[in-house]
């Protein structure tokens, strides 16, 4: 399996931001083809044009009533009115493009533009709920979790015709989001209407990000919406099972990324999903960098499946969570993970903002040099290199001496691409030096010696074939530190 590299963008501020000379708002039908060029050269595979479906008019109000949203956007944006507020674009009252960001034809072209330069488009699908202006709300009640009387906060909206009450969509650990209704997925007529929806978006793209996927899960759908028993006979079986499957007859090659959380990444995998977000990898980065490479070893068995990240629209920004060495080691564990990487638009560039979801405008930030230059040196390394191709391994570091805990500090990924030569990517996220033996997976490594040139240093090395197979290689690497070693055997 390919191991794409992900650019996400917040569609609304990030057109708005692109305006053409004399100040003209551009649309996805006239982006700057150098942009697209662009990230063809750093290396991106995919681009995901977060936000770009149509929200509506009582989304957009909730949006601006709601207290803790105004509060943030008084922190992010000081000054903003009205006018800088939409609803949010998890609160969707249709699939289809709005007039301002081009429509489907500038949609379309957009593909087009990135098929060009070699990328693949990749939109948002959000299947545990719709917003509030969707049209189902009032047309097909029928589709979506009835509240019961007592359950006030859950209370969403009726039809003309009579006094129907509708939940809210929800994750269950946290409140009821007040500007979405819940769909019923115990329902087959939902099921039904949402792999339509599934089946149509994938005509217009290349693949999508689902928001929120494991809340779909049977069990899990079950145990939230128990207060709330299904009106009607209930289907069997997994949603995804059928959905998947019923896009894949369509689109064969159509890559589905869901977003997932609480352990249940290797279920959707099952299911069919080609990659599943990695949050635990992302949380012991920030949280417990000694336990990644554990973290990273636990999960081999669908490693090269995960999405790996430092940042996301969701996440605070990585700029302002580590200082610059951190950053350097942190993103280029990440780049080099066998797997799909999904880099964050401002993320290249150090910026230090998250912006809310509900707002068209962002505050214009000063560029980091220094976390630019960062990201450009590690891109520009791993597109000339084997990595993010051929097969990756994340490699189990053994002890220097005894009693010497340090190589717990390490991420060691092998890329292999030929017989005859292999990379090895060593980071030290430790705040100290650190010393393992890294144990090679190669075949055929004792029959002959090997030159080793550090891709990231200025140093080259020989080390027998014998040693590197039955002992490894010796690393002593300086507080977080990162190397990347291309072997080649010694002629």
């Amino acid at each position: 399996m390919s191991q794409p590299l992900l650019y996400q963008l917040n569609t609304r501020c990030w057109l708005r931001e692109l305006a053409e000379p004399g100040g003209r708002r551009r649309s996805l039908a006239n982006v700057p083809d150098e942009l697209v060029a662009g990230w063809q050269r750093r290396g991106f595979t995919h681009v995901w044009l977060m936000g770009v479906w149509t929200s509506g008019p009582a989304a957009r109000e909730h949006a601006l009533t709601a207290a803790g949203l105004l509060a943030e956007f008084d922190d992010v944006l000081p000054g903003w009115t009205d006018r800088d507020v939409a609803g949010s674009p998890y609160a969707i009252a249709s699939y289809t493009v709005p007039r301002d960001l081009g429509g489907h034809s500038g949609l379309k072209k957009f593909r087009r533009q990135l098929h060009k330069h070699g990328l693949k488009l990749i939109l948002d699908f959000v299947p545990n709920h719709v917003g509030v202006d969707h049209p189902w709300c009032a047309l097909q009640p029928a589709l979506f979790v009835q509240a019961n009387l007592a359950d006030v906060l859950t209370v969403g909206s009726g039809t003309a015709r009579a006094p129907v009450r509708l939940c809210h969509g929800r994750d269950p650990y946290f409140h009821p989001w007040t500007d979405t209704v819940q769909l019923d997925y115990r329902r087959a007529e939902t099921r039904a209407l949402m792999t339509g929806e599934l089946k149509r978006i994938a005509e217009l793209c290349d693949g999508v990000r689902c928001d929120m996927a494991m809340l779909l899960l049977s069990d899990i759908f079950a145990q939230t919406w128990r207060a709330h028993p299904c009106r009607g006979e209930a289907a069997p079986g997994e949603f995804w099972l059928e959905a998947i499957a019923a896009v894949r007859e369509q689109r064969p090659d159509f890559l589905l990324l869901a977003e997932a959380y609480w352990d249940r990444e290797r279920d959707l995998l099952k299911l069919g999903f080609d990659f599943a977000y990695h949050k635990p990898v992302t949380d012991a980065i920030y949280e417990r960098p000694a336990v990644v490479q554990r973290v990273l070893l636990d999960s081999a068995d669908w490693l090269p499946r995960g999405a790996h990240f430092l940042e996301n629209h969701d996440e605070r920004r990585a700029a302002i969570r580590l200082d610059l060495d951190p950053h350097r080691v942190a993103a280029f564990a990440m780049l080099t993970l066998p797997g799909m990487r999904l880099l964050h638009e401002g993320q290249l560039e150090g910026f230090r903002i998250r912006t809310p979801v509900q707002l068209v405008r962002r505050p214009p930030e000063a560029v980091d040099s220094a976390v630019q230059a960062l990201y450009e040196r590690l891109l520009s390394i791993v597109a000339k290199t084997a990595v993010g191709r051929g097969k990756g391994e994340v490699l189990m570091p053994r002890a220097a001496w005894e009693d010497n805990p340090t190589a717990k500090w390490f991420v060691l990924v092998q890329w292999q691409v030929a017989p005859e030569e292999f990379y090895l990517a060593v980071a030290n996220l430790a705040p100290h030096p650190s010393q393992c033996y890294a144990p090679l997976s190669v075949a055929g490594l004792a029959q002959s010696d090997w030159q080793l040139f550090d891709l990231l240093g200025d140093q080259g090395h020989e080390r027998a074939g014998e040693e590197l197979q039955t002992r490894g290689l010796y690393l002593d690497v300086p507080a977080h530190a990162t190397q990347l070693f291309q072997f080649r055997p010694v002629k």
